[in-house]
């Protein structure tokens, strides 16, 4: 039991050195995630004369919240893994005793940490420009949010690191992340909360694993109507689907892989 958890500590504390190095970039990266922001500035002025079932303030905390778990769920790890296949790094990497995933795990989960600071200043500087939005969620709806929040962070990731598989049978695995990400924005809930969507769009939306990693977190967050047990059900199922779809395309992708670049 000792021996994992070596591993595990010296690989955090490795890629959280790493992380801090860049300060400057991973200011950049927070910063790039504050599209809920901007977009809360357009519902609120929406809100105001539209008939909405959300109200300016509840407009405000949503996307403040939807900034959180953007800030908590973000995933990269398909360009790292597609440069990895193109260019041949991905040899040395398989001859060492763990799987190559657990490196990109730790890097992101070293990168939360590291960039954690910077939002809370963020979060700061956020209610002292709109002190009326702010407010504390209760000790449940907080609790229900960071485990929301890490389950949606390990589908994403998952997520990613299946289409990221795709690599070993073409160089340009991202274009389909940035396809997926036309239907993460508009049904994940960053640009708009589903409450505000058609009933049609939206039943459609629930079966899709999109809501579960903006929206669901982010309604719970701030205590809208959620239904908790579909919610982490969906979660677990989408888990274990693209977990059977990641570990045979693995299987499958390194009887191709060539070190084309080693």
């Amino acid at each position: 039991m000792k021996k994992p958890l070596k591993k595990i500590q010296t690989l955090l504390t490795v890629y959280y050195a790493y992380m801090v190095e860049y300060r400057s970039e991973l200011i950049l990266w927070v910063l790039s995630g504050s599209l809920p922001i901007i977009l809360m500035g357009v519902w609120i002025k929406a809100a105001a004369g539209g008939n909405f079932s959300l109200n300016s303030l509840d407009f405000a905390r949503y996307f403040f919240a939807v900034f959180l778990a953007r800030q908590l769920t973000v995933v990269w790890v398909i360009y790292e893994f597609e440069k990895e296949v193109v260019e041949g790094k991905l040899s040395p990497r398989l001859l060492q005793p763990i799987d190559p995933v657990f490196h990109h795990l730790a890097g992101h989960i070293s990168e939360r940490f590291a960039r954690l600071p910077f939002v809370f200043l963020l979060i700061g500087f956020f209610f002292i420009l709109y002190p009326q939005a702010f407010w504390i969620p209760t000790l449940p709806n907080l609790l229900l949010f960071i485990l929301a929040a890490l389950l949606a962070f390990a589908l994403r990731f998952l997520i990613q690191y299946t289409l990221a598989m795709l690599a070993f049978w073409t160089e340009r695995a991202t274009a389909l992340e940035n396809f997926w990400l036309l239907f993460f924005l508009f049904l994940s809930g960053m640009i708009a909360p589903l409450e505000v969507f058609p009933e049609a769009v939206r039943n459609i939306a629930m079966m899709t694993p999109f809501p579960y990693l903006i929206n669901f977190p982010a309604s719970i967050l701030v205590g809208l109507p959620v239904d908790l047990t579909r919610g982490f059900l969906s979660i677990i199922a989408w888990f274990m689907i693209f977990l059977g779809a990641n570990r045979l395309l693995w299987r499958a992708g390194l009887k191709r892989y060539s070190g084309m670049g080693a």
